[in-house]
């Protein structure tokens, strides 16, 4: 009897293995089980990452709407042009108020771009530190469910940064503490999706995938620049509450639709060619499938994901080259306001229009890059290079964009291109290749870990670049562009091991190469 039991049990234990329990159906997100109900049949793997990619594109390119929104209202927060000098006296700025407006206390003083300045180093820092605690989380807890708190966060407190408008508030203070909050939610977004979408796919073509991708931060900013402006005439505070109640709704459309993982939705991966676990970081099936029991619940630590190869040069190199993507990102509408063009000053809504420019360019420059990179099999030789052409194009914008309208276009959209390429390279493919790095023996665990170590360092950076920005444009912007370029230089050289490391592998292949070919070639006899 006892032994009739025990064999019973023993068939039941073997039985839940073979078989997925039912319980794994209600881990599927509300919409995936809506479709496969509509269809009346279960959506197949790579249906799964076709939504997957929509779905973290629609969710980023939210995040980067909401938050450009406040560069396109810093010209109408603080009207008074840098021509006319920031630090000037009150009634030598009067004459132009009819041609940029009036401001918004407190940011309409003779220190109104310093206070934005600081503002925006806030939101920047507490998104960096931010950046660390998220990544740590994620890796730990539901990303949907991460994801989705973080957008409704984010759509709260943007549109309480609007809500400022109607209320007549004035205080530099709420504005300080309603920007560092929407930072600390923001913080959310990167390390999640990026660690979504290594999760369902591979290393194969993964640069020009994460290059088109990552198309979402330029979208986003275009849609935050074009949002903003268009609301401009009705009043700011239409500019930060419209794309905050745009990314709480998209939060909700994550939370019904993202499948966080293959086995969080049952689907199978075996015939897919893709997969992560197939064409993953040069790892094996059985090492994969043995050591997943193992590390499914230890995360990688925050030391042990530094120590990874590659991160702390690609961390480093972030720093500088956000650095000079967000200098664009926060000031380039106001730069742009602020500087005549072929004689004539651009409205707040022009310019605005005019900075998307910048985007598009990045937007091509971050699928050349993951492109190149993929080809060459090369991520450091791509993103030095790209850094060090990004110094001409940042030296002939400043010196020759105010010529034309035209000119300004060209050389804003090859500069957009150059800053843009390797931050988008580092942010998306750079980091899932290092998450899913052969030291971590197939341990998938570790992909938000080291995306928030890689993105949380380069947002120091961003935070450092605006902060600067602010004080030194007082003064010239030519020594902002001057320490854009000095910017770009040190990102490249922080590249400088991992360049000739990839030299010095892809000279040994090409010897290889020819020598197994001399030897493969028949001997020939002369009679």
């Amino acid at each position: 009897m006892i032994l009739h039991l025990q064999l019973e049990s023993a068939n039941q234990y073997m039985g839940s293995m073979e078989e997925p329990s039912p319980e794994t159906n209600y881990t599927k997100p509300l919409g995936i089980r809506f479709i496969e109900y509509i269809k009346r049949s279960n959506i197949s793997y790579k249906t799964h990452q076709v939504i997957v990619l929509i779905v973290t594109f629609i969710a980023y390119a939210s995040y980067h709407a909401a938050r450009k929104t406040t560069s396109v209202v810093k010209s109408t927060l603080d009207p008074a042009s840098d021509e006319v000098s920031l630090n000037s006296l009150p009634w030598r700025r009067r004459p132009f108020s009819w041609i940029l407006g009036d401001g918004w206390a407190p940011f309409d003083g003779s220190d109104g771009t310093v206070l934005l300045g600081e503002i925006d180093v806030a939101f920047l820092a507490v998104y960096a530190i931010g950046m660390y605690f998220s990544g740590h989380l994620g890796d730990r807890i539901n990303l949907r469910i991460f994801l989705t708190i973080g957008m409704v966060g984010t759509g709260v407190f943007t549109s309480l940064f609007g809500i400022g408008y109607w209320g007549s508030i004035h205080s530099f203070y709420y504005y300080l503490a309603v920007q560092m909050l929407a930072g600390l939610f923001q913080s959310t977004g990167w390390p999640s999706v990026v660690a979504v979408v290594g999760n369902w796919f591979g290393k194969k073509k993964r640069g020009l995938i994460m290059g088109i991708w990552n198309a979402h931060t330029s979208v986003g900013n275009i849609t935050g620049s074009l949002v903003g402006s268009a609301l401009l005439q009705y009043g700011w505070g239409w500019s930060f509450v419209v794309p905050g109640l745009m990314i709480a709704t998209i939060g909700l459309v994550v939370f019904l639709f993202l499948p966080v993982t293959p086995e969080s939705v049952g689907v199978s991966e075996e015939d897919e060619s893709d997969s992560p676990k197939k064409s993953g970081a040069e790892v094996t099936a059985p090492l994969l499938i043995s050591s997943r029991a193992e590390v499914k619940d230890q995360p990688v630590g925050f030391i042990e994901a530094w120590k990874i190869p590659g991160v702390a040069p690609f961390a480093l190199c972030l720093f500088f080259s956000k650095l000079v993507a967000y200098t664009f990102l926060y000031w380039l509408p106001f730069y742009i306001s602020h500087t005549a063009i072929d004689g004539q000053y651009l409205s707040d809504a022009a310019a605005g229009n005019l900075s998307t420019l910048f985007d598009v360019g990045g937007v091509l420059g971050g699928i050349l890059a993951g492109h190149i990179s993929d080809r060459l099999d090369a991520r450091a030789i791509t993103a030095a290079s790209f850094m060090y052409c990004a110094i001409p194009a940042l030296f002939f914008y400043r010196s020759y964009g105010s010529i034309s309208l035209t000119a300004n276009v060209i050389l804003m959209f090859i500069t957009g291109m150059f800053v843009n390429g390797p931050y988008a390279l580092i942010t998306t493919a750079v980091s899932a290749d290092l998450g899913t790095h052969s030291s971590l023996r197939g341990n998938s665990r570790a992909l938000a870990t080291v995306t928030a170590i890689i993105d949380g360092t380069g947002s120091v950076g961003a935070a450092i670049g605006p902060l600067l920005t602010g004080y030194i444009s007082a003064k010239s912007w030519s020594a902002v562009f001057t320490m854009l370029m000095g910017a770009a230089l040190i990102a490249g050289l922080l590249l400088t091991r991992l360049v000739v490391a990839e030299v010095t592998a892809k000279i040994e292949e090409s010897r290889s190469r020819r020598g197994s070919t001399s030897r493969s070639q028949p001997a020939v006899i002369d009679v």
